[in-house]
Order: structure tokens, then C-alpha cells, then sequence
């Protein structure tokens, strides 16, 4: 499996990079990580993680001012991308086809290829023109994981929480997460 993890700068920006940690269980899992430049302050004021630790989760790091990276055509095979964070401006970006930086190219790509992408969008509340982008966004194929709060499996912590979105969204490229609390009924 080869998959694109794109980092934007959307307030939990913990969640990409607990996303890379657990796919470092999944055995043969290429990850090609794309960080924006906002999501790099964001890690600075969110976690006391530097940069250099959560690229080393990756098998590849692409400068997202790279457009001539592997990531940015569609004859580099991968089995689809994630984005999460997901900002509105990177929603709104991918709403309109608009590849102004790496990581939009790649979610283009992945898009006109047909591959899954998914996106995690990190707003509150959201306006009108946030939910239009999402609706186009997922209008052009994305699926959107919004992280949203779930009480049915237990999740009583941020930890937890945050293992539960990154479960329904490896449930979309048929991960199977051992973190992940499934609903089985009362």
C-alpha cells in the first residue's frame, strides 16, 4: 500500500501525526507525508513535537513547494491520500481544483485518477461557504471524515478520541486499527 498523508494548517495537526504512528503498524505501508507551511507553525503552538520527529514517521517528505515531486502525477501509483487536518483554505482549494502547492496537486491527482481521498476538515462553526466546499469537495469524490466528537464506544479522553477518527479513516483503505472501538449495539 502506498498513501499520500498531507498536514495542513487546521488546528489539530496531533492528528496527522498520531495518524503516522499508527500506520507505523501497518506492514508494507509506503507514506509520503506533505506538510504545509501552516501546519508547521501550528505544530509550534499545538504540541512540543519539532518537525524532524514527525517527518521520521514518514518513508518520504515532500516540500510542499515542490511541484515537480513524485507525488504531483498521476502515473506515481499510490492507493489514495489523507488530509488531516484538512483547513478550509485546503477544503476550498480542492473544492475548486485549484493546485496552488503540493499538497493540493497531490489531492488533484488523486482525484482525477480516480483514487480516494479523504479529508479531515478542522473548523467550528462552520459558515455557508465552508459547507459548500465541503459539499463540493465530496461532490468531486472526497470523503469527508469531519472529527467529531463520539461517545458510544467509551472514548472518555482526547486520546481516545482522536483513535477513533483515525479508525474510521483507515476504515476507507480497509486498515484495520486496533485502537479503533467499533459499535456493536446496546
Amino acid at each position: 500500500m502506498r498513501l499520500i498523508i498531507g498536514i495542513s494548517g487546521a488546528s489539530g495537526v496531533i492528528m496527522g501525526y498520531e495518524l503516522l504512528k499508527a500506520l507505523q503498524s501497518v506492514p508494507d505501508c509506503e507514506k509520503h507525508l506533505v506538510i504545509t507551511e501552516g501546519a508547521v507553525k501550528n505544530f509550534a503552538c499545538e504540541t512540543n513535537l519539532g518537525i524532524d520527529e514527525i517527518a521520521a514517521l514518514a518513508d518520504y517528505n515532500h516540500d510542499n513547494k515542490n511541484m515537480a515531486a513524485s507525488i504531483s502525477s498521476g502515473s506515481f501509483k499510490t492507493d489514495g491520500m489523507i488530509v488531516v487536518p484538512c483547513s478550509m483554505k485546503t477544503v476550498a482549494g480542492i473544492a475548486a481544483g485549484f493546485a496552488g502547492n503540493l499538497l493540493l496537486r497531490a489531492a488533484d491527482v488523486c482525484l482525477k485518477e480516480s483514487r480516494r481521498v479523504v479529508i479531515v476538515p478542522r473548523e467550528m462553526p462552520l459558515s455557508r461557504i465552508h459547507l459548500r466546499n465541503i459539499k463540493e469537495a465530496a461532490d468531486s469524490g472526497c470523503i469527508v471524515i469531519p472529527p467529531m466528537l463520539t461517545f458510544y464506544n467509551g472514548a472518555n479522553s482526547v486520546e481516545k478520541q482522536v483513535q477513533h477518527i483515525i479508525g474510521k479513516i483507515f476504515m476507507q483503505f480497509g486498515i484495520v486499527y486496533d485502537k479503533f472501538t467499533a459499535w456493536e449495539g446496546c
